[in-house]
């Protein structure tokens, strides 16, 4: 009995979790250099003139810009909406006269 004991006590310590951590503990150790590519095989992604590069990073500010802008305009409408709601106007009046 005593040994089922030990061994559900080395079980817990040395669970799924503890052998997951090591994995994950041992890629990172890793060097990162191993796997990346030589320098002569760099695909450029941005472009290297000056011109080119501020004109990628305008681009990425007015797209932000609109983002942001289009996060106020929806934040604009759903009050607009809650304000109605509260005032009752979205609902029908029974005294209100009919056009016949």
């Amino acid at each position: 009995m005593r040994i089922m004991a030990i061994m559900g006590k080395f079980r817990i310590r040395f669970s799924s979790v503890w052998s997951a951590r090591l994995m994950a503990a041992a890629i990172l150790l890793l060097p990162v250099t191993a796997f990346a590519a030589p320098a002569a095989e760099k695909i450029a992604v941005f472009p290297t003139a000056p011109f080119y590069i501020y004109i990628v990073y305008e681009s990425l500010a007015v797209f932000w810009v609109a983002i942001l802008s289009l996060l106020v305009i929806i934040r604009m409408k759903i009050r607009e909406i809650e304000r109605v709601q509260e005032m009752g106007a979205d609902k029908e009046d029974p005294d209100a006269p009919m056009l016949e």
